[in-house]
């Protein structure tokens, strides 16, 4: 029931901007760590950035300072705000949420993916 829907994909100039947004149902939105990930042709998918239920952030190597993840938990979203876009940024970009069951100090996850949203870096 959990479904995570990305938008705000398209095509763009080499430096030029754009904002990703990830809406989410089916959960609670608040408690979820939430990520992005991106898949370029013939290449693994790999960890973009990541925000945690407190609202600490991790970045890859080769997005940290152009990025930003951020969250809305009133709206239930996720955004990727990346600017001075390269055209090696060109990939789908998927969200995910992360949900944990604690067993005292240990716990299990569950992953959600979205469907992914192109995003083109092009001249």
């Amino acid at each position: 029931q959990v479904q995570l829907v990305e938008s705000g994909g398209g095509l763009v100039q080499p430096g030029g901007s754009l904002r990703l947004s990830c809406a989410a149902s089916g959960i609670t939105f608040s408690i979820a760590n939430m990520g992005w990930y991106r898949q370029a042709p013939g290449k693994q998918r790999e960890l973009v950035a990541t925000i945690t239920t407190g609202v600490s952030t991790n970045y890859a190597d080769s997005v940290k300072g152009r990025f930003t993840i951020s969250r809305d938990n009133a709206k239930n979203t996720v955004y990727l705000q990346m600017n001075s876009l390269k055209p090696e940024d060109t990939a789908v970009y998927y969200c995910k949420a992360e949900l944990r069951r604690w067993l005292t100090t240990t716990y299990t996850t569950t992953n959600y993916w979205g469907q992914g949203t192109q995003v083109t870096v092009s001249s």
